[in-house]
C-alpha cells in the first residue's frame, strides 16, 4: 500500500448531518425515552415487512430473546439453529431455557439447510430459527413446509438481512416472529437497537409488554418483563436511516455486481433463484483448489490496506459455552461437514454503499493479486 493509498475499510456506517439532527430534535424536545418516535419508526418498518406488526427493542438479541419467550419456548424444547452464524442465535435459544440444536448449512447460501433441519427434528423440537446470513435468504419455502409439517415454529433471525426477499415475499413476512438488528455495522442502524416483527396481533402485544416491565399501562405489570426499549434517540436515527435503505441496498448489489464480474480463483456467492441478496457481507470462499489459504489471504489483504474479516471462524456448536464433553448438544464436529468448511473457506470483503469507484477497482485488482500470486 502506498503513503496515498487509504485503507479499503471493511464496513462504513453512516452517521451524517440528518442522523445527527434527528438524534439532536429528540435531545431538545425532552422526550428521550419509549415515545413517538419509536411508534413512527414502527409503523415505518411494518412497510417492509408486508404490514406486520413491528416491537421495537435495544438490540437484535433482545429481539430474538423476546420472540421466543412470547412464543411460550423454554426449558424441554428444542430448537434447530445453524451452527454456522454468531452466537445470539444460540445464546437466545439457552437465555430461555432451552436446548439449541445444531444442524448444517447449504454450501452456496450458508445458510441452514432444509434436509439437516429436518434430521435434527425430535420429539422435544418446537421451532426453527434460520438465519438469513450474509443478506441472503434462507431456503424459507422447505423450511416453512417442514415447520408446518412438524407443528414448529418459525423464528427468523433477519440481523443481516433488511430489505432481502425470497420469491417475492419480504424477509421478516415469513416466520411466526422475525428479527433485525440496527448495530452500527448493519445495512442499516439506530446506533444500537431491534426490531421485531410478527403477523399475530396477540404475539405482538405480549412482546410489547416482555420489552417494558410487563406493562401496557404504567404501573399495571400483567407479566414479569424486561427493561429492553428502544430510545426515541436511537429510534429518531432509525428512521432517517430507513429511508436511505434501498439505495443504499441498489448499491451493495451493484458493488457486488462488479466483484462478481471481477474477481479470479475464489468462489463468488451464488444467489439462489427467487432471492434478493442485500450483501450485509460479500463472503467468497478461498478454497483449497486455489492453492491458498484463507487466513494468509486475509492478512495479505490487510498489508495491502483491504480490510476484510472472518464471519465465522469457530461454529457456534465448538464455542466453550455449548460444549459437552466431546459430544456438542448431540452433535460430533464432523456431524457438521459444511459448517466446519464455510468456517475454513469464508472471507468477506468490502461491499458496502461507501466504496467509491477507485476503491473497488483497487479491492478486486489486490483481490486477485493476492489469491493468484505465489504460495
Amino acid at each position: 500500500m502506498t503513503h496515498d493509498q487509504r485503507v479499503i475499510r471493511a464496513a462504513a456506517p453512516v452517521i451524517g448531518e440528518e442522523e445527527i439532527e434527528a438524534a439532536v430534535r429528540v435531545l431538545r424536545g425532552g422526550m428521550v425515552a419509549q415515545g413517538p418516535e419509536v411508534a413512527a419508526f414502527e409503523e415505518e418498518f411494518s412497510k417492509f415487512v408486508d404490514g406486520r406488526h413491528c416491537v421495537a427493542v435495544n438490540s437484535g438479541t433482545s429481539a430474538l430473546h423476546l420472540s421466543l419467550m412470547a412464543l411460550g419456548i423454554g426449558p424441554g424444547d428444542e430448537v434447530i439453529v445453524p451452527s454456522f452464524t454468531f452466537a445470539a442465535t444460540a445464546n437466545a435459544v439457552r437465555l430461555v431455557g432451552a436446548t439449541p440444536v445444531f444442524a448444517d448449512i447449504e454450501r452456496d447460501s450458508f445458510c441452514l439447510s432444509p434436509r439437516a433441519a429436518e434430521a435434527a427434528i425430535t420429539p422435544r423440537t418446537v421451532a426453527i430459527m434460520p438465519v438469513h446470513l450474509y443478506g441472503h435468504p434462507a431456503a424459507m419455502g422447505p423450511l416453512t413446509a417442514l415447520a408446518e409439517q412438524h407443528s414448529l415454529a418459525i423464528v427468523e433471525d433477519a440481523a443481516q438481512a433488511h430489505a432481502a426477499s425470497l420469491d417475492g415475499t419480504p424477509v421478516g413476512a415469513f416466520g411466526s416472529a422475525a428479527c433485525f438488528s440496527f448495530y452500527p455495522t448493519k445495512n442499516m442502524h439506530s446506533l444500537e437497537g431491534g426490531m421485531i416483527t410478527t403477523g399475530d396481533a396477540a404475539t405482538a402485544r405480549t412482546l410489547r409488554l416482555l420489552r417494558n416491565q410487563g406493562m401496557e399501562q404504567r404501573y399495571a405489570n400483567e407479566i414479569v418483563g424486561f427493561n429492553v426499549r428502544m430510545t426515541d434517540v436511537a429510534a429518531a436515527i432509525g428512521r432517517v436511516q430507513l429511508r436511505s435503505l434501498a439505495a443504499w441496498t441498489r448499491q451493495r448489489r451493484a458493488n457486488a455486481a462488479a466483484l462478481d464480474a471481477g474477481l479470479r480463483g475464489v468462489v463468488t456467492p451464488p444467489v439462489a433463484p427467487g432471492a434478493e441478496h442485500v450483501y450485509h457481507q460479500y463472503t467468497i470462499r478461498v478454497t483449497a483448489e486455489s492453492g491458498r489459504d484463507r487466513d494468509t489471504v486475509s492478512r495479505e489483504l490487510q498489508k495491502r490496506g483491504v480490510g476484510n474479516a472472518v464471519y465465522y471462524p469457530t461454529p457456534v456448536h465448538r464455542l466453550a459455552p455449548f460444549r459437552t464433553g466431546e459430544k456438542v448438544l448431540g452433535y460430533a464436529a464432523g456431524d457438521l461437514p459444511e459448517t466446519e468448511l464455510a468456517a475454513a473457506e469464508a472471507l468477506s470483503i468490502p461491499v458496502h454503499p461507501m466504496l467509491t469507484a477507485q476503491e473497488l477497482e483497487r479491492l478486486t485488482a489486490t483481490v486477485n493479486e493476492v489469491v493468484g500470486g505465489p504460495a
